[in-house]
């Protein structure tokens, strides 16, 4: 802070309830709406009991990444963060850097399909599918212009407040409507309490990382802490978000799943709202994080590429041409290549979930379970586990733990998302790239 403290544009500005903003913007999104149908697959009972289970590994080990942050008050993003990991290997950080901003970027091309949902199902197709796309990724783009997240934590704020009114009413309108959508093609909404007999391997895994997906987002938080007023402050808005996530997901999951059952479910489950009114009213409320998530994944790729390259110089903390055009520039190219990639690749979707099982496997749980032994290395030597008694046998042996998940996901998650994508050829669910069809609700 005293090194900015003559900078026109201050970073190191947020308080934890900013943060807590941020946060809030980053989880409370459209994927809530797809926790129904892994609840369909996976049963209530394993549905509940996994989404409380996910939920207490990323807060574990976002503790982890604040612990490690405070100790290196100098690392700005995850890609430091990694270097450091991997004994200050630049091959970790090149790494690292890639599956950042490849995963980012995806993100913002998932937005980008996601809005043109949004205005194909609002506007009954008005306009070639591209060209809501196109919107989206400009409206997108101006969003994120904003350069502290101090700023954005007001859009922030807003986005999780709107999101929280369209998955409540989401909810509310499945319970009060008489049936959902396509009834009574397929009899009686079904509801089980654990999986139905026959459900194979890949569907339940794919459940299982549809879950994992939506509370994995410790990419984000180096990012963040870094530029809190008091880094220290960073576990209160941790819990408030977590518990939060728990509330939220569980019941608008088991809800809805509840009214819609096997046999009607949809995914985002707007689509299984029967009264189209219900449908336009609950997800115009969304529209918010449609557009601030990608921008917030923008904003953090953007801050990689700008930091590297004017920190040092008058272009970093001050208004300048040089500095603003720089930043709008990276901007535009990131958004740019999301709106290509989503558009030249017609399995855009599934290829999400395959980029999320090779990345997330690592962001999500392999850094920090390497993460915690390099910190009680370094406090209590290299056989810290012998030394600490129980605490240290316990510790270690759970961040091994944390370690073989995420290599679960590695393993498990994407043999699952290419299986995913051959059945799509096989049954000819994909389209053509740059298709103008629409993929309205």
């Amino acid at each position: 802070m005293e090194m900015e403290a003559d900078n026109a544009i201050k970073y190191r500005t947020c308080s934890w309830q900013k943060t807590a903003a941020l946060l809030f913007s980053e989880y409370i999104c459209l994927a809530i709406m797809s926790f129904p149908w892994s609840y369909s697959v996976l049963g209530l009972v394993p549905g509940l009991i996994l989404t409380i289970v996910v939920a207490g590994l990323v807060l574990y080990t976002s503790l982890i990444v604040w612990e490690f942050c405070l100790r290196h008050p100098e690392i700005r993003d995850v890609c430091d963060l990694g270097q450091m990991l991997f004994w200050n290997s630049k091959s970790a950080w090149w790494f690292t850097a890639v599956m950042f901003l490849l995963n980012n970027t995806f993100i913002q091309g998932f937005h980008c399909l996601v809005g043109a949902k949004y205005l194909n199902t609002m506007t009954n197709h008005s306009m070639c599918t591209i060209g809501f796309s196109a919107i989206m990724a400009v409206i997108s783009w101006v969003s994120s212009l904003p350069r502290t997240f101090s700023t954005l934590a007001n859009l922030a704020t807003a986005s999780a407040f709107f999101t929280f009114i369209s998955v409540l009413l989401a909810t509310i309108f499945a319970g009060i409507e008489d049936h959902p959508k396509g009834y009574p093609t397929n009899g009686e909404p079904k509801v089980l309490a654990i999986p139905a007999a026959g459900t194979t391997f890949v569907v339940g895994m794919e459940a299982f990382m549809n879950i994992s997906y939506t509370f994995i987002g410790q990419i984000t938080l180096p990012s963040f802490i870094a530029e809190m007023k008091k880094p220290e402050d960073f576990p209160k808005a941790l819990w408030a978000v977590t518990i939060a996530e728990i509330i939220v997901f569980s019941l608008v999951g088991a809800v809805i799943y509840s009214y819609t059952g096997n046999n009607y479910i949809d995914s985002p489950a707007f689509g299984a709202l029967g009264n189209e009114l219900y449908l336009k009213v609950s997800f115009s409320f969304m529209i918010p994080t449609l557009i601030f998530l990608g921008v917030l994944y923008a904003s953090v790729s953007a801050r990689f590429v700008f930091f590297r390259l004017f920190t040092g110089t008058r272009h970093y903390g001050n208004h300048t041409i040089v500095g603003w055009a720089s930043w709008a520039g990276i901007l535009a190219v990131t958004w740019i290549l999301a709106f290509i990639i989503a558009e030249v690749i017609p399995f855009f979707s599934d290829l999400l979930s395959l980029m999320s099982s090779l990345f997330d496997s690592f962001f999500g749980f392999i850094f920090w379970g390497v993460a915690y032994l390099r910190m009680r290395a370094a406090d209590h030597g290299p056989h810290f586990w012998k030394t600490r008694g129980i605490r240290g046998y316990v510790g270690f042996l759970f961040n091994i733990i944390l370690c073989l998940i995420g290599l679960l996901f590695l393993t498990g998650g994407t043999y699952a998302s290419v299986q995913s994508i051959i059945d799509g050829y096989h049954k000819s669910n994909f389209g053509g790239a740059f298709s103008c069809a629409t993929n309205g609700l």
